[in-house]
């Protein structure tokens, strides 16, 4: 794999984006993103499991279903979320206006929004900002990465290129999220496009595995939002011989395509709101996957072990009593975990008991930003790993006048 450096989506052939301000948001920032293949493409997608869920899911899960995908429009700072059968009408009127500009169909649009939950979408906005949209498209991945954007404060994007078959494939990625970020599905959105030729059934069978091991390992703050969305378009334009079984091409794929991905999310955790550490967890020994999985969610999900961190405060305690509600089996008299960062590395407890050690220095590793938990355990050979932040006092600040 080659990691790309200050990557764009428009990178990848065939495609073409842009963002713009429709003036949707109060500070006049870009709050309206295009992505588009020139050539037919393939989808797959991954959506909130919140039993409250925004108009464009609703009408996206309908869309997917179609063999060919053309364009993703997307609106940040208002969710089109708890709007009734207005706000499903509103987000297919957005579709067909798209799919009007584009000379495609209207099934071939996915739509997305993200911001305040239970506010009508200004649709005299969105139609104006579709114009201008579709008169911008180019070269303009980053405007597009920075018109998603809410409360986070820095763009998202990833991309590698790999060779499948003797041709060079992109896969570039852009997300948005750093609030109402939780295990299956954050408020995150995730869009990732690849030149790599693959059916879309193998596309959905590589996605659905990568969703379980990037997006669904982190958590900011416990909520699950109404938005949550995961996308992947493929438009074939690398001219590989097309995957259309598990073989060696598409393990190969899915391995990039879970790259981008896990990157992704870590920098979704990376960017928690408030957040003054980026916190990994890595379990290791598991009874197997699933219980690795529940264990490594279970530290970055705990509010009273991320106050610990925020604090640096080298409380093992509570990494032991998350583990234990979680719900995960392990072997309680087996459990050691270190504290990670850098070359620093201290151990704080051993076999499921406190173990001394120093405290100044465990206070000197965790003022750092970048922490790392390893949790070994004796009960197997399975591991996973998890991405979360602290929670600090900005956050509540943040999210107190959030619609202000």
């Amino acid at each position: 794999m080659l990691i790309l450096e200050n990557p764009s989506i428009t990178d990848v052939n065939g495609i073409k984006a842009t963002g713009i301000s429709a003036g949707i948001k109060k500070n006049g920032k870009r709050d309206m993103a295009l992505i588009y293949s020139e050539v037919e493409a393939v989808s797959a997608a991954a959506f909130t499991t919140n039993r409250v869920q925004a108009a464009p899911i609703k009408l996206d899960k309908e869309h997917i279903k179609n063999n060919i995908t053309r364009a993703i429009v997307v609106n940040s700072g208002n969710a089109n979320a708890c709007t009734g059968e207005q706000g499903y009408q509103n987000a297919l009127d957005t579709c067909k206006m798209v799919a009007e500009k584009l000379g495609i169909k209207t099934e071939e649009v996915l739509v997305q929004s993200t911001g305040v939950i239970g506010v009508d979408l200004p649709m005299d906005k969105i139609k104006n900002g579709i114009d201008l949209l579709v008169e911008d498209l180019g070269e303009k991945g980053n405007f597009a990465a920075e018109a998603i954007m809410t409360t986070d404060l820095t763009k998202k994007v990833y991309g590698l290129e790999i060779e499948l078959s003797g041709k060079k494939v992109k896969i570039i990625g852009m997300a948005k999220g750093s609030g109402m970020i939780h295990p299956n599905m954050a408020t995150m959105l995730g869009f990732v496009v690849t030149d790599a030729n693959i059916s879309k059934e193998m596309l959905q069978e590589a996605h659905k595995e990568v969703v379980e091991d990037s997006y669904n390992m982190i958590s900011v703050d416990g909520d699950t939002s109404t938005n949550d969305m995961a996308c992947v378009l493929a438009n074939g334009l690398a001219h590989n011989e097309k995957i259309t079984s598990l073989n060696n091409d598409f393990y190969k794929f899915k391995e990039a395509l879970k790259k981008v991905s896990e990157e992704l999310a870590k920098k979704i955790a990376e960017d928690g709101e408030g957040a003054t550490k980026f916190l990994e967890v890595e379990v290791t020994g598991a009874k197997d996957k699933k219980n690795a999985q529940i264990l490594a969610k279970s530290l970055i999900t705990s509010n009273l072990a991320k106050c610990a961190f925020f604090g640096a405060d080298a409380n093992w305690g509570r990494i032991l009593c998350a583990m234990g509600y979680s719900g995960g089996e392990f072997d309680t008299e087996k459990v050691t975990i270190d504290f990670i960062s850098g070359d620093y590395r201290m151990r704080v407890a051993e076999k499921g008991r406190g173990i001394a050690f120093d405290e100044k220095y465990a206070k000197e590793l965790l003022l750092n930003k970048n922490i790392r938990v390893e949790i070994m355990l004796e009960d197997g050979e399975a591991s996973a790993k998890a991405w979360g932040c602290d929670l600090s006092y900005d956050y509540v600040k943040i999210n107190g006048d959030y619609r202000s």
